[in-house]
């Protein structure tokens, strides 16, 4: 199978031949890229092979996974062609690479962290745990597809208080659609916009260091 996007690699300094490892992939806002939401994950690289996903449209200065059409409504195609991409990636990471297909983690910030929950939504037993800052899941996501998640799914949530672009009670309204499900959930809430706060950046790594323990 060919590189079905572009994207950025890190992984652990020492590679154990024969072992495998957890893995992130993780997933930028509109008009960001690849190389941008690298920080986010420093120092995270000592235990994950993280793969860092450039979205397949261009977008501004940079990329995006989808439209939209309107405020909180991307265009359905687009969104769902997006997703396929996505689905396609993890797979060709998992043959590509050395991964421990049990400890497989999604991590988004605005649009990444709704393509993030989609996918953890839809690919049943393949994702573990998932990230998903200021973002939102689409109403046509949880009306027409096929929502499957694993039953050990965990998932961490935060959202700004003041957020300008995705409303706070978008964030709110996330938790509890994956709480109904059954799915565990972490929600932090942070006096701040549209972006991560190095609390939050702190927080969401404890968290992730933390789950894939489990």
């Amino acid at each position: 199978m060919g590189t079905p996007m572009i994207y950025e690699l890190r992984r652990p300094k020492n590679i154990v031949t024969g072992k495998n490892y957890p893995a992130l992939f993780i997933m930028h806002g509109i008009g960001s890229n690849e190389h941008n939401v690298l920080s986010l994950v420093d120092g995270l690289e000592e235990h994950f092979y993280i793969f860092s996903v450039r979205g397949q449209l261009s977008q501004g200065p940079g990329f995006a996974y989808f439209t939209i059409q309107g405020y909180g409504k991307p265009h359905r195609e687009v969104f769902d062609d997006g997703i396929d991409k996505l689905t396609n990636f993890i797979t060709y990471a998992s043959e590509k690479y050395p991964l421990d297909l049990n400890k497989l983690y999604l991590l988004g910030f605005s649009q990444g962290a709704n393509v993030s929950m989609t996918l953890a939504l839809t690919l049943g037993n393949k994702i573990k745990g998932v990230v998903a800052l200021s973002g939102y899941i689409p109403i046509f996501v949880k009306e027409e597809y096929n929502i499957n998640p694993d039953k050990n799914l965990a998932v961490y949530i935060s959202h700004g208080e003041f957020d300008q672009v995705l409303p706070f009670e978008w964030g709110k309204e996330n938790v509890d659609y994956f709480t109904k499900l059954g799915i565990p959930v972490t929600f932090n809430t942070y006096p701040e916009g549209h972006t991560v706060s190095e609390k939050n950046l702190q927080d969401f790594q404890k968290w992730v260091l933390t789950d894939v323990q489990r």
